[in-house]
């Protein structure tokens, strides 16, 4: 697999010149369209005197500049994915010098008092979601951020394989990402789907059979016009039948012609997506479930979404004055345009939701596969099978968010009946570690592969409690908060299986009652099985080990050399001796 480096720094100067030559392009259309327009004025001036060759010439004109301007727009299309896609490498080399901070953070997708996300900084300013999010969807981000709380612990093996496909392929995802960040990502699709789905008919089959008789005797009346077998006033009189019966519609027909204007590119840009789905050879049992959910009796979603674009386009265009007046007046226009788009919402209405969906779990994906092939480095957890003892053997974990030149690993194994209670001096490392496991774990059951060299996982879900506070909203103080969340973490042991991590708890009390109180809950957490680790400075809580054979102490360690503070930031067996806190007041003058 390419350097992930190289290939953005690749493609980059491919895109560069790409949109010069683009630039390039455009520039001799527009000169040309010009020169076309001119050259029509000439000859009109010069040989005009003709009403043939006049018409010829006007006509000939129309149809040259029309044509450049089709193809101008061809260009200006492919220019403007092009330049996302500059944008999107520049981006990636600037995100991997750590540069991220500015992107969308997620806060929106938060969920409250959900079992780990408040914990880990999957959201907000330098979070998980943040750094590793490449979402062009609204709906994608949404998926994304809904995957990354889900906990969900199933198919893991068959989500790795997805992932690992599509990490291979980083132009493709590029390219897709590129296309979905062309809609408006102000504009969700829930609403369209809700309109689909609520949306009654006013036409039958009989209004579309007058508009078919009525375009046919209109067609029928102007060849007699042009032969001078009726006189002209006929063909007004007709049009103004024709506008008359459409008016009667004129009401509903506008409702849905004010709908047809703001969906018909929101389809033709998903028609887009759907066809990179479609015409791409997945090989992963998930990306081909997928993609079969895009296949209706053989006809595929990215044709049927194009031809519900046309259709509403169709009906856009009565706000044209000569197809308004003309269009009505001569072949009921209003009515078969508005009968068609009915035809397709009964025919397809109910599975537009599905496709959109799969256009958002292909953007959520793409997210995931970008990721494992930026960090090449990180390595896919070997799925241990449920009864196995191992939980997590990982060799040099680290925190996937801190910088390669700065990261600090640890090795971990814990068990399934293990409980770690991990003592250390202030600022060891003892949370960023806490967090490395639990994003472990995020990952791991995202399908993603992990911070770490190697790892034997056991797919387990997580909760944890490490930062709480009081809620003046709620009426309720810092300790209550605590216990609130403990007593949550109890109740979830009590119905599953979890891999629990403790940062600190019962600091809303006494120091008595905290050590008391934090034993206790220790032992309730091992008599209820649970596998977990918890961080503390609570020295007393270490001798737990002495009556509990599940639980083991670790900790990190400080040393103050020539009146200096320095850490390793390494897990180690034991128990912490050095503390630091007085230290770092007399260090920083606030105590003497």
């Amino acid at each position: 697999m390419q350097d992930p480096a190289s290939f953005y720094a690749q493609e980059l100067d491919k895109f560069k010149t790409l949109e010069k030559q683009l630039k390039g392009r455009s520039n001799r259309l527009s000169i040309t369209r010009i020169a076309v327009f001119l050259m029509t004025v000439a000859l009109v001036y010069f040989f005009g005197n003709s009403p043939m060759v006049l018409i010829l010439i006007i006509l000939t004109g129309i149809a040259l500049f029309l044509g450049l301007l089709s193809i101008h727009s061809e260009i200006r299309t492919k220019k403007s994915l092009v330049q996302r896609l500059l944008l999107m490498n520049l981006e990636e080399l600037d995100i991997a010098k750590g540069n991220y901070l500015t992107r969308q953070n997620g806060e929106e997708y938060a969920i409250p008092h959900h079992e780990f996300s408040q914990d880990i900084d999957l959201f907000g300013r330098g979070s998980f979601f943040q750094y590793m999010n490449r979402t062009g969807l609204k709906e994608g981000a949404g998926f994304l951020a809904q995957s990354i709380q889900s906990d969900d612990i199933s198919a893991i093996r068959k989500k790795q394989k997805a992932v690992s496909e599509l990490s291979e392929d980083p132009a493709w995802l590029q390219r897709y990402t590129a296309l979905a960040q062309e809609l408006d990502n102000e504009t969700p699709t829930a609403p369209l789907v809700h309109w689909i789905a609520q949306y009654k008919a006013f036409l039958k089959p009989v209004h579309r059979f007058l508009a078919h008789v009525f375009g046919i005797i209109s067609l029928l009346l102007l060849a007699l016009t042009v032969l001078q077998v009726i006189s002209i006033s006929v063909i007004g009189y007709w049009i103004l039948l024709g506008l008359a019966f459409t008016s009667l519609f004129l009401k509903k027909v506008n409702k849905l012609s004010s709908r047809a204007s703001s969906a018909k590119v929101f389809f033709k840009q998903y028609a887009l997506l759907l066809k990179e789905i479609e015409e791409r050879r997945f090989e992963t049992e998930l990306l081909l479930k997928l993609q079969k959910q895009i296949e209706m009796d053989g006809e595929k979603a990215s044709s049927i979404f194009r031809k519900f674009s046309k259709r509403l386009d169709a009906l856009d265009h009565r706000n044209n004055l000569l197809v308004g007046v003309l269009g009505n007046g001569l072949f009921l226009w209003d009515l078969q345009q508005s009968f068609r788009i009915e035809q397709w919402i009964k025919s397809y209405g109910k599975k537009a939701e599905d496709w959109f969906q799969v256009a958002a779990a292909f953007d959520a994906y793409n997210s995931l596969g970008l990721f494992a092939f930026n960090h090449q480095e990180f390595c896919y957890p070997e799925i241990a099978d449920r009864g196995s003892k191992e939980l997590i053997h990982a060799k040099h974990l680290g925190h996937p968010l801190i910088a390669t030149d700065k990261r600090v690993c640890s090795d971990l194994e814990i068990n399934s009946t293990n409980f770690f209670i991990i003592t250390g001096a202030n600022m060891a490392g003892k949370s960023t570690f806490l967090r490395a496991v639990a994003l472990h774990i995020v990952m791991a059951n995202l399908g993603l592969p992990v911070c770490a060299k190697s790892s034997v996982y056991q797919p387990i879900k997580l909760i944890s409690s490490m930062r709480t506070s009081d809620s003046l909203t709620d009426e309720s103080s810092y300790f209550f908060s605590e216990l609130t969340r403990l007593k949550y973490i109890v109740d979830a042991l009590q119905n599953g299986r979890y891999f629990v991590i403790l940062d600190e708890i019962l600091k809303g009390t006494n120091s008595t009652d905290k050590a008391i109180g934090s034993r206790k809950f220790v032992e309730r957490l091992v008599g209820l099985g649970a596998s977990g680790i918890i961080a503390t400075h609570d020295l007393s809580l270490t001798e737990t080990d002495q009556h509990l054979k599940e639980v083991t102490n670790y900790f990190f360690d400080a040393e103050i050399r020539n009146d200096e503070l320095y850490f390793d930031y390494k897990l180690k067996r034991g128990i912490c001796q050095n503390m630091n806190a007085s230290f770092l007041l007399r260090k920083m003058d606030i105590v003497s």
